[in-house]
């Protein structure tokens, strides 16, 4: 029971409830509303608005713990704008949602640790500003309470990185500028640098931060940072001690910076147009270490002697330098001119058909995720059965007309109108079972919201590319007559691949057409990406088993450049049985290659170094370090530039565990595992300390150790080779299946042969084809003895 009586020095009610809270205020008819007071028994207090029972409007609310709010309530809840001072002295103001902070918020931590920015469901999540008791900064993206997408971090050493981060560390692209004027630009991976890169040492030349940035692939401006995604775990903030005289930064991982700076419950959405003026000192930071870069960027120039125009080209594997060529800048600035205004004509007529009017690409893409919806759409229904001969025939295709305002089959959308053309969709719906794909996820892969991202063609055809945002599949532009190459044998190709589940030729999910009006066609074709991995693919070669042509210019080489035949400079050391299996199975796909009459193709090869675990934690020392005497002792070779060579740690394999492996979708799902001579003839997985367990099958995870050898062209003494034996994992297929050797090849290769060697150029008949592009790989795979 209750007791209601009328207060006699203010005239409002008082109510005693029989669990001990006391409520003092207005009502209406039994339920609090109107201004009031409510005292729960454990000591909470709170004063302020109430709506039919509920806490609703302004109020003020304590904890017995001392912890307070002031602000907006909503239902019951802290919802709103309003500030909450913890316990432990912590104080947030800014946006709540359902007792959350959602929306724009600052938070002081105990240790005197500052977030300016965007929360979500109470971590940090969108755009924002963080500032450590130490000095360092961090303005840019967050997301699950991280550092991730782009973002600028200033240490209290003056060295600035803007760039890519992911989880808390650098990864991806960016720019690293030590205090002392010296850049180094590249990618990492969890902190590491991880790729190619350049080393500009203090008082040398280098291109302006606006240059550095676009050759990366985003801008220098940060006033408009992105307001997706990025995020340390801002739980903390305690410092370990640098080794070396400067950058910490280059040294401790980022995520090692924090821990405890204490927090209630987070996460957030982007900051909108207000949060400039209402939180000025976001953006004046952001500019500031804009400004600072562009200023001693640009300064540099000037201020350098004549004498040290010196850059560094590196190659590193995990946080290790692999390569390092010394150029002088003007090298650079040459090889980064562009070519003259005829041959980019030319390489602009040899692309895709200019169909689109400036925005090709992007419509394009909206075309292929509307027809791939729909033809997956429409045949995942049908009942699974064996496909017949009438499924390969000219008249297994599913045609769709899109108006761009939508019909009684087909939704509106933003592109302009066109004709759809699905071929063989029994086939390729087959295809996809076999390859062990879920057909929503293949759908969502392609047409989710994320979208398709344009690569550059690594080839002459001119084909244009798109990757899935999961990396999942390629999906490349086709000439008609590589259509009508794959239509003539995707029978012989169905048998193949459903007989062969190891085979290492290109796996095909789907062949379409547009149309747009005026009769002018787009084919392309879905294919599985070989490099689909969590591990970084730190160099990749087309390899034909040709030498007429099959080299790369050095001027040309970029971080993702696909290397040829004579740029490989490698002999892999691969376990026995492993071996085997691979040659055997390439002597199988190019016995079939060759009965279809196919030429040209290639392995496409992908290497994964492998830095070694145990010394993992001296691998990030600081590049300009110049004193020898300053760095740690260790097992390894400290390098002029202050690098740490060390030499490499096998990887290893171990009996296969399928509940320990990933299970993750990749481009070979479908193969067998394999056996590996070393472990007894059983099958295996191969172990990365500290990164994961993978399934070994042909063509993917593969581990192997690959042996340096000098080429001839490598004696250029500014080139240096860190290393004679690397730990790698190799990663392969073969690609570019549909070069028939049709008359016009055969004139190819008459008019080749007046030139070169018959036997060395790359248009050959296919028996020959077959048997020296193996003979190739067993000159680079070599039998062990």
């Amino acid at each position: 029971m209750s007791n209601l009586l009328i207060m006699e020095d203010t005239g409002r009610l008082k109510k005693s409830f029989t669990n001990g809270d006391i409520y003092v205020g207005n009502f209406e008819g039994e339920l609090p509303h109107g201004k009031g007071k409510y005292i729960w028994l454990d000591g909470t207090v709170y004063e302020g608005d109430w709506e039919e029972g509920k806490m609703t409007g302004k109020g003020y609310i304590v904890w017995p713990s001392g912890a307070k709010y002031e602000g907006d309530f909503s239902g019951g809840y802290l919802d709103g704008f309003g500030t909450f001072t913890g316990h432990d002295g912590s104080v947030y103001r800014g946006n709540w949602r359902m007792n959350i902070r959602h929306g724009l918020g600052r938070k002081e931590y105990p240790n005197s640790d500052i977030y300016d920015g965007s929360w979500k469901e109470g971590v940090h999540e969108g755009s924002g500003r963080y500032s450590w008791n130490s000095g360092n900064i961090y303005i840019g993206s967050w997301k699950d309470g991280k550092m991730s997408g782009r973002g600028v971090m200033k240490w209290m050493n003056g060295d600035i990185y803007d760039g890519s981060w992911l989880n808390g560390y650098r990864h991806g692209s960016g720019v690293y500028m030590f205090a002392d004027g010296g850049h180094y630009s590249g990618t990492w991976s969890k902190g590491l640098k991880d790729g190619k890169g350049k080393f500009y040492p203090a008082g040398s030349k280098h291109p302006s931060l606006r240059r550095m940035c676009s050759n990366l692939g985003y801008d220098d401006n940060t006033k408009g940072l992105p307001s997706q995604g990025s995020s340390i775990n801002s739980e903390g903030s305690e410092t370990s001690k640098p080794r070396v005289k400067r950058s910490l930064s280059e040294r401790i991982s980022v995520g090692g910076l924090l821990r405890s700076s204490g927090r209630i419950s987070h996460r957030t959405s982007s900051l909108d147009g207000n949060w400039s003026q209402r939180h000025p000192s976001v953006k004046s930071i952001s500019n500031d270490f804009s400004s600072k870069l562009l200023h001693d960027s640009d300064e540099s120039q000037s201020d350098v002697p004549d004498g040290s125009p010196v850059v560094y080209e590196r190659e590193y594997m995990q946080g290790v330098l692999m390569k390092e060529t010394v150029r002088n800048y003007t090298e650079q600035t040459r090889k980064g001119k562009p070519r003259n205004k005829h041959s980019v004509k030319e390489v602009k007529k040899k692309s895709c058909v200019d169909i689109f009017e400036g925005h090709r690409s992007y419509y394009l893409m909206l075309n292929l995720q509307l027809g791939i919806r729909y033809t997956v759409g429409k045949i995942t229904p049908v009942p699974m059965r064996e496909v017949r001969s009438s499924d390969f025939g000219d008249r297994a295709r599913i045609r769709m007309y899109f108006p761009r305002k939508g019909s009684q089959f087909t939704p509106p959308h933003n592109s302009i109108d066109f004709s759809w053309k699905d071929y063989c969709p029994m086939v390729f719906r087959n295809l996809r079972e076999m390859f062990k794909l879920d057909a929503a996820e293949y759908m969502m892969s392609i047409c989710g919201d994320d979208g398709l991202r344009e690569r550059s063609s690594p080839g002459k055809s001119g084909s244009i590319f798109y990757l899935s945002h999961d990396d999942r599949f390629f999906i490349k532009t086709l000439k008609k007559t590589e259509l009508k190459v794959l239509l003539r044998m995707l029978h012989e190709y169905y048998i193949h691949v459903k007989k062969h589940e190891n085979t290492l030729i290109t796996k095909f999910f789907g062949l379409h057409r547009i149309t747009l009006r005026g009769g002018r066609k787009v084919r392309f074709v879905v294919m599985g990406n070989m490099f689909c991995t969590e591990l970084r693919i730190h160099r990749s070669y087309d390899l034909k088993g040709s030498t007429v042509g099959r080299c790369t210019d050095k001027d040309k080489i970029k971080e993702n450049t696909t290397l040829k035949d004579l740029d490989l400079s490698f002999e892999f050391q691969m376990d026995k049985l492993l071996r085997e299996y691979l040659f055997k199975q390439i002597s199988i796909d190019c016995e079939f290659l060759e009965s279809q009459q196919i030429i040209d193709y290639s392995l496409l090869l992908g290497l994964h170094f492998r830095a070694p675990e145990h010394l993992k934690a001296l691998l990030e020392l600081p590049t300009t370090a110049t004193n020898s005497d300053s760095l740690p002792r260790t097992d390894g070779i400290i390098g002029s530039q202050g690098e740490l060579i060390i030499p490499p740690k096998g990887l290893l394999l171990v009996t296969h565990e399928p509940s320990f492996v990933s299970t993750a979708p990749g481009p070979h799902i479908r193969g067998s595992t394999l056996r590996a001579f070393s472990v007894g003839d059983k099958e295996v997985d191969l172990l990365i300390p500290g990164t994961g367990r993978f399934k070994v099958q042909l063509g993917v995870n593969m581990p192997a150790q690959a042996n340096h050898k000098l080429l001839d062209n490598e004696c250029d003494s500014n080139e240096v080779e860190l290393f004679e034996v690397y730990d790698v994992v190799l990663y392969m297929g073969i690609i570019d299946i549909l070069q028939e050797y049709n008359v016009k090849k055969k004139i190819e290769h008459a008019f080749k042969s007046l030139q070169f060697d018959p036997q060395l150029i790359s248009v050959v008949e296919p028996k020959f084809y077959a048997s020296r592009f193996i003979n190739f790989l067993k000159k680079k795979f070599p039998e062990q003895p």
